[in-house]
């Protein structure tokens, strides 16, 4: 079943470790500088067992203002926060800025708890209370219950656990069981176990013995091992705080900050589109590409945001960007994130992953920010088939496969399967390849099939004589170039239009009929009776062009192709074309021979024909091309077959 976890926030030294040690019995601080120094520095996780019988996985986060990568690290994957003030400090910079990160990564529950109750006196309390409701004003927390506690005597301790069970049992366990994936926040080696993960399960559910991808590295390895608040369990699924044992690599290879994750779910990426609120509280205007620190799950990367449309945002605006990044990333559109400045370091903003694998886009020109304002429109109120045309558009030729294009919407499975149903049935979006399920939309294959007719046109305008071009020499030509795929797949398409004729390794358009001036009919009959006088000493190709010299030798060259595609001469060679008829007639002779002899060689061959080395080595090389024979040494026999 689904867990839930309570993640904490609050000020430096307000009590988060205290107040869970005092519900739980846990002991989150457990580096030695944590005990000397008496704050947390690193992550921290205890389990609450509820009345209700649910399990709540808590996250004990850094409050001191050093350690704010840590706590943003343990604010990603929290379902509720449990924000924490101390009664005899009230706000403090770290409460705005815990608040503001529980705001940005999209918390939307919790409760708040006022620590050191036994430290003040109670009209001191109350003006701490008002204090609290009015900087928690139109915000998620306006209305969540608070309780002021005392963790040295236990006072309130007891309505703390009553109020988190009332909401666990309000809440819906329902689970889509997608790709599995986990934000690491710790990795260590145990003797005798080897290396072990620790993170929230974001998503999912995966078991002992499946594989886990590392991303973006692609570092593979297999699972030994879960345990779940430290018992061992076969399968783990979303939402519960996980140690996951691995085989086949080294502590080493894995970094904090990376994503556990089903083989095939995630597509890392330097670029993110996203949607950005930048903070009211911010003293100044954020320009165009500032360079930030973003962080994403439990990772933080140097990066730049570029505005889309802007050229400045205003504090406590919203702002459509693109973040580009130093190192790529994975994650899926509708992950959250948070910005810091890069220097001096706070928090300044973030918001939602809008597309996780986008091309680089322009702003320059106004035409360019109102493309931009069009794809983010799609981004946030578009339906999925707009969505998916989109990502298909842009990517262009190369199309995506259906698995891709699961990792670009975050949909997968069955349900990925019934949003293509629609549009692949209408015909908007296209199946290229059936066995990777590679998809493009109707207008990417419209403008194939439209260069292609346009570039037979002009052929066939060049060419009259020709009546058509190599498959291969017309895909070679196209630009930008076409792979095989979906070239067969346009020639196919045109073809069942009746708008091209396929004939074996040529292609024409399907109106085109060679038709010979006069002067060509009459050179077409002049060469085909030059060569079948000739009959096997034909002459050579630079003879019979200068023999009609008083035409361009492109023509003379397209009338001799006409007769070998008419099977009136047979192409020996480049230079050497003999009449159909005499090779026929020679072909019969050479089988008949050989079956009575049961082979021949160059020297019998010449005694056979009567012919010199300048045609009888060409010709028996043809006769092994065209499998008639085959050569053994230096003799021939007929091919078998």
């Amino acid at each position: 079943m689904r867990e839930i976890i309570l993640g904490t926030a609050g000020h430096v030294d307000h009590g988060k470790t205290s107040l869970i040690r005092a519900l739980t019995g846990i002991e989150t601080d457990r580096l030695k500088e944590e005990k000397k120094r008496g704050i947390t520095i690193e992550l921290g996780f205890a389990h609450l067992d509820l009345p209700c019988g649910h399990r709540l996985g808590i996250v004990d986060v850094p409050g001191h203002e050093k350690f704010i990568r840590n706590m943003v690290a343990g604010a990603a994957g929290m379902d509720m926060v449990a924000f924490i003030i101390a009664a005899d400090e009230g706000i403090m910079p770290q409460t705005r800025e815990h608040f503001d990160i529980c705001r940005l990564l999209g918390v939307r529950d919790g409760l708040i708890i006022l620590t050191k109750k036994d430290m003040v006196e109670e009209e001191w309390l109350e003006m701490v209370e008002e204090e609290v409701r009015e900087f928690f004003r139109d915000s998620f927390l306006e209305d969540a219950p608070l309780v002021a506690v005392s963790s040295v005597t236990g006072e309130g301790i007891d309505q703390v656990t009553e109020i988190l069970d009332q909401k666990v049992r309000a809440m819906d366990f329902h689970e889509e069981f997608g790709p599995f994936r986990l934000a690491v926040d710790r990795v260590f080696s145990m003797k005798g176990f080897g290396t072990v993960i620790t993170g929230t399960s974001l998503s999912g559910r995966i078991g002992v013995g499946d594989d886990l991808v590392f991303y973006p590295g692609g570092l593979k390895a297999k699972i030994r091992g879960i345990q779940v608040h430290g018992r061992e369990v076969d399968v783990v699924e979303a939402g519960h705080r996980t140690a996951i044992n691995l085989q086949g690599v080294e502590k080493d290879e894995i970094n904090r900050g990376d994503l556990a994750a089903t083989p095939g779910s995630m597509t890392p990426s330097t670029l993110l589109d996203a949607r950005l609120h930048y903070l009211a509280s911010n003293g100044k205007e954020l320009k165009n590409r500032t360079q930030v620190r973003v962080h994403v799950g439990t990772r933080e990367i140097v990066g730049r945001v570029v505005l889309m449309e802007e050229d400045t945002v205003e504090p406590g605006s919203d702002a459509n960007v693109q973040l580009i990044l130093q190192e790529p990333v994975a994650v899926w559109p509708g992950d959250r994130y948070v910005i810091r400045s890069y220097s001096p370091i706070t928090t300044i903003g973030g918001g939602t992953i809008l597309n996780n694998a986008p091309r680089k886009r322009k702003r320059t020109l106004e035409r360019d920010r109102r493309r931009n304002r069009e794809i983010f429109a799609v981004y946030t109120d578009g339906s999925d088939e707009e969505r998916m045309l989109l990502f298909l558009e842009e990517s262009g030729l190369a199309g995506i496969t259906a698995d891709q294009l699961a990792t670009r919407l975050g949909v997968f499975g069955k349900k990925l399967k019934k949003l293509l149903q629609q549009p692949v049935s209408r015909g908007s979006i296209l199946v290229v390849e059936s066995e990777t399920q590679r998809l493009i939309t109707a207008a990417t294959l419209e403008r194939v099939t439209s260069a292609i007719l346009d570039f037979l046109a002009a052929y066939h305008e060049a060419n009259p004589l020709k009546s058509g071009l190599a498959k291969e020499e017309l895909r070679s030509q196209l630009r930008p170039g076409i792979d095989q795929k979906l070239f067969h797949h346009a020639l196919s398409t045109l073809a069942r239009k009746k708008k091209i004729a396929q004939e074996g390794a040529e292609v024409r358009l399907a109106g085109h009929e060679v038709t010979l001036q006069v002067d060509e009919q009459e050179m077409r009959e002049k060469i085909e009776r030059l060569y079948r006088e000739a009959g096997l000493t034909p002459p050579n190709l630079k003879d019979t062009l200068a023999t009609f010299a008083e035409f361009p030798q492109s023509r003379i060259r397209q009338v001799i192709d006409l007769l070998v595609q008419d099977k009136r001469l047979v192409k020996v060679n480049e230079a050497l074309y003999f009449h159909a008829g005499a090779l026929a007639e020679l072909q019969d002779r050479l089988r008949s021979f050989i079956e009575r002899e049961g082979e021949i060689d160059a020297p019998r061959f010449k005694e056979l024909t009567g012919l010199t080395r300048k045609f009888s080595i060409p010709l028996l090389e043809y006769f092994d091309k065209i499998k008639l024979t085959i050569r053994i040494g230096d003799k021939r026999v007929l091919r078998k077959g």
